[in-house]
């Protein structure tokens, strides 16, 4: 009989669920928009709700586990969320042990950027290496490393908050409440403020005009129609993403960097930037590593997830570049 897990990928905005193969295959997916501020009571039901959609969507299949990543910071250690800025009440929840009374499988609880990270190295753009860093550019920027063959966890589990490395002294403002975060500046939500307030002093952009909103995708889309502005705001996007990334590159020394997140859909446009900055910026033995597009999109973490599960259920022995530690997790 087919062996599968449940992945659930828990997000402020979505919270989806699938049923994934032992080779990363995706067979029965499913998703709810999160019902953030009613609790999580009412959050986790929305988990089993998606959980049972996926499994009555699929054929008779051996269930080794539930494999959960969630937004942080948490303990993934004690199993206990800390404060979730997205998901209202989750502040000290006991997370996976509530997680456990609804389901009949073994559950394993990890952070969202470190289960993209091992969706990608298990079964995507980082399969078979050694070494790399997953930094998802969305709404945030988060991420996950692999060192040696390891997940890097560190401290309760809560390595990879990558997008609360300081840039800038005293700069903008982050939604962490720190000043000159790489994630304040970086990510999409920063590259969408950026564009409008500068479209608001340029006269020869189509940006913004009819007091039109400005999100990232627009403008890519004006970029691409000639606009001079869109295209500086690309440029200087790349560059900042380049910087970011050139710095965690001297920190971990990866084979390669998977850029996921909703603006790698854009990945073909700001790779350019991104390796020229770090072939001209970074030390010459590692101005050299490439940055490539996360191959799992938006189910990196989701099938990360799923993986955790498989790798929960295997002797610790078998799983590969997991340490006894991980064991903790499930």
């Amino acid at each position: 009989m087919q062996q599968v897990a449940i992945g659930i990928d828990l997000g402020g905005t979505q919270v989806r669920a699938a049923l994934v193969g032992e080779q990363g295959t995706v067979f029965a997916q499913a998703e709810d928009r999160t019902e953030a501020a009613a609790g999580p009571e009412r959050v986790l039901s929305q988990i089993l709700s998606l959980a049972e959609q996926v499994l009555a969507a699929g054929q008779p299949l051996s269930v080794v586990g539930v494999g959960v990543s969630t937004p942080g910071p948490v303990d993934t250690i004690a199993g206990v969320a800390s404060v979730v800025p997205t998901l209202a009440g989750f502040a000290g929840f006991p997370l996976k042990a509530e997680l456990q009374k609804r389901f009949a499988y073994p559950v394993s609880l990890e952070n969202d950027g470190i289960a993209a990270a091992i969706g990608e190295w298990q079964f995507g753009a980082g399969k078979g290496r050694e070494n790399l860093i997953y930094v998802t550019v969305s709404t945030g920027i988060g991420g996950g490393i692999i060192t040696d063959g390891r997940v890097v966890r560190g401290r309760k589990g809560m390595a990879g908050h990558i997008g609360h490395m300081s840039v800038m002294p005293n700069g903008e403002l982050c939604p962490c409440g720190n000043r000159g975060c790489f994630e304040a500046y970086g990510s999409g939500t920063a590259f969408a403020l950026r564009a409008r307030s500068r479209a608001l002093t340029c006269t020869e952009t189509a940006l913004g005009k009819n007091s039109a909103e400005v999100h990232s995708r627009d403008v890519f889309a004006a970029a691409r129609n000639g606009d001079a502005l869109a295209s500086i705001l690309i440029e200087e996007e790349a560059e900042i993403l380049g910087r970011g990334f050139t710095s965690l590159i001297h920190i971990f020394s990866p084979e390669i960097v998977v850029m996921g997140g909703g603006l790698s859909h854009e990945f073909d446009r700001l790779q350019p930037g991104i390796q020229k900055y770090i072939a001209q910026w970074a030390m010459p033995a590692f101005n050299d590593v490439p940055v490539i597009r996360a191959a799992l999109g938006q189910n990196s973490g989701l099938v990360g997830a799923a993986a955790l599960a498989f790798l929960a259920n295997m002797p610790p022995e078998n799983q590969p570049g997991f340490s006894q530690t991980s064991k903790s997790r499930t």
